[in-house]
């Protein structure tokens, strides 16, 4: 068995996001489904519930009447954010903990994606553009792979630096020589194990080398120039560091200036003292006890 096909027999043993979250996950995705339904889902679930409610309270309409149920919130959060709730929620908790062969601790990899996620919403912003809703949520899971390779594979980080360095790879390509497959891949497919949207899979698996996606994404841009600029904050940097080789392509189609990256930065060092917080609290409280 080859050392890709060893990692790839391991997804089975993955822990899924709970069953309450995938089947309103499949529900999202669902034009026909009714709110009625989603709600029941949720409603049965206290952690996803009290989060929904804490960040609709706390985040959205903290000056108006509080919302008491997760009905009121997701009628008036609409499901394409409901959505991005729902996948942060039932993911984060995996991203609490050590992923050991990134040299990454207790949420430092939590930080990264909470900040690539950011970096991505705020470029659209900065740009004048409108990207989907679902942006956020394709940024904030872009670096789940790691989490499988790091855990579950136990992989060492070592060969694959010494690999980059001596023949000038960047980080995913030196992987892809030691492991027969990169994070960004594998989460990819992880995702897709996970029955998420193919819209956000394909991000998370295209996100380090958008170059090889058939056509243009502008979600997959913007995620990609945002784990750029997440890595250049400093935001949960790992043993892989900056060593990642950003698409000169991307940045044409995007019209990137250097003015326009260190706004985006501004604004998301700002976005991000003001939501670390909240979204870490929301993390813990959804973790096993």
């Amino acid at each position: 068995m080859s050392r890709r096909e060893e990692i790839l027999s391991r997804i089975s043993e993955v822990v899924a996001i709970p069953s309450c979250a995938h089947k309103a996950i499949v529900l999202l995705n669902d034009p026909d489904a009714a709110i009625e339904e989603l709600a029941r889902i949720i409603e049965h679930d206290p952690g996803l519930t009290v989060n929904l409610l804490k960040i609709v309270n706390a985040s959205f309409f903290g000056d108006n009447r509080p919302m008491t149920t997760a009905r009121e919130a997701i009628a008036r959060l609409g499901t394409a954010q409901v959505l991005q709730f729902v996948v942060s929620t039932g993911v984060a908790p995996s991203f609490v903990q050590k992923i050991e062969g990134y040299d990454l601790s207790p949420s430092m990899h939590l930080q990264h994606s909470v900040t690539v996620a950011m970096a991505a919403r705020q470029l659209g912003s900065v740009l004048g553009l409108a990207p989907p809703e679902y942006t956020f949520t394709a940024g904030l899971v872009s670096g789940i792979g790691k989490i499988l390779l790091g855990a579950y594979v136990q992989v060492v980080v070592e060969p694959i630096m010494s690999l980059a360095f001596k023949e000038g790879l960047s980080f995913d390509q030196a992987e892809d020589r030691v492991l027969g497959i990169n994070h960004a891949e594998l989460g990819g497919m992880l995702l897709e194990k996970w029955g998420l949207p193919k819209d956000i899979s394909d991000v998370v698996r295209y996100h380090l080398r958008p170059d090889e996606y058939v056509g243009e994404n502008l979600v997959l841009d913007l995620v990609h120039i945002g784990n750029v600029l997440a890595k250049m904050i400093g935001a949960g940097l790992g043993a892989d560091g900056l060593n990642y080789v950003p698409s000169t392509r991307v940045a044409g189609r995007l019209g990137l200036t250097p003015a326009i990256l260190d706004t985006v930065s501004a604004n998301v060092v700002e976005e991000l003292g003001e939501a670390w917080d909240l979204f870490l609290e929301c993390a813990e409280d959804s973790c096993p006890t």
